[in-house]
């Protein structure tokens, strides 16, 4: 039997790779879903805000899917839930709207069982239906995270952000999928490239740890995956100019595109103008886009209310 009757959560968005850290570093961001899961049939879910009329409103849904994916595992079957959420967070744009359904709806429905699963648990369940870590590590935990499967174990570990970093978040007016983004990818990397990419994973964990924004336009470069998707979304090198002609410290493509993350600092006050640069880049290729001024979101996936317990 359930312990809970009703559990309420929030999840934040994601920002996967960071430049060099391909499915490896993630960031959670002070963007949120909330959902509230009811036990009960008969299986239903209502999506408000995006996604809203657009994903499924049954057992197919993704985070249907998750949630019993968590009641099969500890034995409490299908006997339905009723799903409604509240989504801030953009369907297929970098920003992690799958990772945040899928641990959503798992941290929830443990919540309903009395939170029979510990965290690592939860992480791999979560990253056995996402198919790897980076974004729903910080979904789970919150902050920056490095996140590395070895066999079916995910060891995610954080790293401090610094207070002041802000995150511009270009969302442009068009959607990529991740097996879109994924399939322009080259199979191989060459040795050089590779060494690059590890020295700049690292810099940019010393970055971030140490408080050394100075070395983030060098860290958030990358050789593995952006210019392949320039392919998918070739408004990027554009963006990725303005952002840093404006005085970004660092940009990258998040996750798989498109959105663009540009990093700075309060002190510096220069999230606006950077935003608004952005924006007008991808305006003048053709695609328009939205820009959001986040920060790293310290908490991830959060437990806001339970229910009456039950019987």
């Amino acid at each position: 039997m359930p312990a809970y009757r009703t559990a309420t959560v929030r999840v934040p968005a994601t920002s996967a790779n960071m430049g060099p850290g391909f499915d490896a570093l993630g960031m959670a961001l002070s963007m949120w879903n909330r959902l509230r899961v009811r036990w009960g049939g008969p299986a239903r879910v209502v999506v408000h805000g995006r996604g809203e009329g657009e994903l499924p409103a049954d057992a197919t849904n993704l985070t249907y899917r998750a949630a019993q994916r968590v009641l099969d595992e500890y034995g409490a079957g299908d006997a339905g839930l009723t799903i409604e959420s509240w989504q801030e967070i953009p369907l297929s744009s970098g920003l992690g709207s799958s990772s945040s359904a899928i641990v959503g709806g798992m941290f929830a429905a443990n919540a309903l069982l009395g939170f029979p699963a510990d965290l690592p648990r939860l992480l791999e369940l979560a990253m056995e239906m996402e198919g790897h870590p980076d974004n729903v590590a910080p979904a789970l935990v919150g902050g920056v995270t490095v996140a590395v499967r070895d066999g079916e174990r995910v060891y995610a570990a954080p790293l401090p952000a610094p207070d002041d970093l802000q995150c511009v978040a270009l969302v442009p007016d068009v959607r990529v999928l991740t097996a879109e983004a994924r399939a322009v990818l080259a199979p191989t990397v060459s040795r050089a490239d590779a060494v690059y990419n590890i020295g700049r994973a690292a810099l940019l964990a010393a970055a971030l740890t140490t408080n050394h924004p100075e070395y983030l336009r060098v860290a958030t470069q990358d050789r593995l995956h952006q210019q392949a998707r320039e392919r998918v979304f070739p408004a990027m090198k554009h963006v990725f100019r303005n952002a840093m002609s404006a005085g970004a410290r660092g940009v990258y493509l998040s996750g798989a595109g498109p959105s663009v993350v540009a990093l700075t600092t309060r002190e510096e006050r220069r999230a606006q103008t950077i935003g608004y640069e952005m924006a007008d880049a991808a305006d003048k290729a053709g695609v328009g886009g939205t820009f959001y001024v986040l920060e790293p979101a310290n908490t991830g996936a959060q437990v806001l209310a339970l229910g009456v317990e039950g019987p």
